[in-house]
């Protein structure tokens, strides 16, 4: 079968309406996590925390702030190294759990990590012994009885307990069981994850990279390894080249046929329409950082800057923060990619009101906002 030859406007509305966020909303927040597969839970919450954002923009008015620690508290949802999932869905990593650290040759990294939990089994083993007597308990109140510190050149050197609880968790042993504020609480995955059979290793795998590519609607087969989530969905799909763009892609077909309607959404920074930065500079041409790690007289477009989706075009940022002991969502600029005509920012500016409502805020805009 010859590749699908598309237009870059056609690659990005795939890409949108895979996401969820061209006109025609969803209307239910369980069936919404599981056709996107995840939401990461990222607590920081400059504006609101992100995974909250990602369902505002796309629910809209029907999603009420905090819906997702509900279908958390009620197990239609489970936390996953900060990725929230569909309960159901573990059965889709059991046995990649239980192969851990991998299967075939290990890479040297994977033989480390697994030398390193090896000399410290007698801290793993207590941590399980704690939780079962006393769980959910946060990392603070777990033992740090390791043999040998977990070292790296990063903020995790000498983190013992939190790195060895997402090892557990790779590993079957241990999952998140709620959150205090935004302490993570820990106990024994068998009293997290409903009991379903595993699906095997192979089929497994390939189920996700099916999910992934309904979710994404265009990706690379191949992409550069990623922390959390890959971004590359191997042969699922079908072959496609994108005019402009070099190599190879593969598209569901799915999305090929039927209109596009557009709209405008607010995105959250952490958002998977552009979170893949290699494919939103391929598919979008747009230039975009989350600059919250960098100093503020660095930063271009703001800490927690929220790229603004125009229909199938990214065109600009939304720099704001939710000062909630104010109730404000103070707008500090608005920045236009390109010149925006008096409709687009007609309709930025009614997102940006009901982000606000959303919130139980209302909007401040200095004088000196964009």
């Amino acid at each position: 079968m010859a590749p699908h030859q598309l237009t870059p406007q056609q690659a990005r509305r795939v890409a949108v309406r895979a996401q969820l966020l061209a006109a025609e909303r969803p209307t239910d927040l369980l069936d919404t996590v599981r056709h996107l597969t995840l939401v990461q839970d990222d607590p920081t919450a400059a504006v609101a925390p992100s995974a909250e954002l990602v369902m505002w923009s796309r629910l809209g008015s029907t999603y009420a702030l905090g819906g997702l620690r509900d279908a958390v508290a009620d197990g239609s949802l489970v936390e996953t190294s900060m990725m929230l999932r569909p309960a159901e869905d573990v059965a889709l990593f059991t046995a990649e759990m239980a192969a851990w650290p991998g299967v075939g040759e290990l890479d040297d990294w994977e033989v480390a990590l697994e030398g390193w939990v090896e000399a410290n089994d007698d801290c793993r083993r207590d941590i399980l012994d704690k939780l079962h007597d006393e769980g959910p308990l946060p990392s603070t109140e777990l033992p740090d009885m390791t043999l040998i510190p977990w070292r790296s050149s990063g903020w995790n050197d000498d983190r013992n307990v939190r790195m060895l609880l997402e090892v557990m968790v790779a590993r079957g042993e241990v999952a998140t069981a709620g959150r205090e504020g935004r302490v993570r609480l820990w106990d024994l995955a068998a009293r997290v994850y409903p009991d379903l059979p595993p699906v095997p290793l192979e089929d497994a795998l390939r189920i996700r990279r099916e999910r992934r590519l309904r979710a994404l609607g265009i990706a690379r087969g191949r992409a550069a390894v990623s922390p959390g989530e890959p971004n590359d969905v191997g042969d699922a799909g079908e072959e496609a080249v994108v005019e402009g763009v070099r190599g190879r892609w593969r598209v569901d077909p799915a999305y090929l046929e039927g209109g596009f309607e557009p709209r405008v959404a607010l995105l959250s920074p952490l958002d998977r329409l552009h979170l893949d930065r290699k494919r939103m500079t391929e598919l979008f041409g747009f230039d975009y950082q989350l600059e919250m790690y960098k100093p503020a007289a660095r930063r271009r477009w703001g800490y927690w800057a929220m790229p603004v989706l125009v229909g199938d075009r990214l065109l600009g940022k939304l720099d704001a923060t939710a000062e909630r002991d104010r109730g404000v969502l103070r707008v500090d600029a608005i920045h236009e990619d390109e010149p925006w005509d008096a409709g687009v920012r007609d309709a930025v500016t009614a997102e940006v009101e009901a982000l606000a409502g959303f919130l139980d805020l209302v909007v401040e805009r200095p004088e000196s906002s964009g």
